[in-house]
């Protein structure tokens, strides 16, 4: 009898070698050689585009209310985001996330 698990042990192998594969074009491949600049400047913006896609979901989502918006987790997000725009200081914005998450949380009991 094949276990209920069996499918997913071959799907996890072929994601972990194309994660090496993947992380090994640059650095056992290219890592010795420059890069261009083009692609420098590309990657320049990789934090940038990842964390909203991280973070995004957590706010429309979140796991703590079932998948519905939350409105303190909206505010917070919006705190977040002005606090970052207005002082370009991340623990700043952080700051301001977390005060606004736990007064809102604390205001709607």
């Amino acid at each position: 009898m094949i276990p209920e698990t069996a499918p997913v042990w071959p799907i996890i192998a072929a994601l972990g070698i194309g994660t090496f594969l993947i992380r090994f074009s640059f650095l056992g491949l290219v890592g010795d050689r420059p890069l261009p600049e083009w692609l420098l400047r590309f990657l320049r913006y990789t934090p940038v585009a990842v964390l909203p896609g991280l973070v995004a979901p957590l706010v429309l989502w979140p796991a703590a209310t079932g998948g519905d918006p939350d409105p303190a987790r909206l505010a917070a997000a919006f705190a977040t985001l002005a606090a970052g725009l207005a002082t370009r200081n991340v623990l700043a914005a952080i700051g301001a996330g977390l005060v606004t998450l736990y007064t809102v949380l604390w205001w709607l009991g």
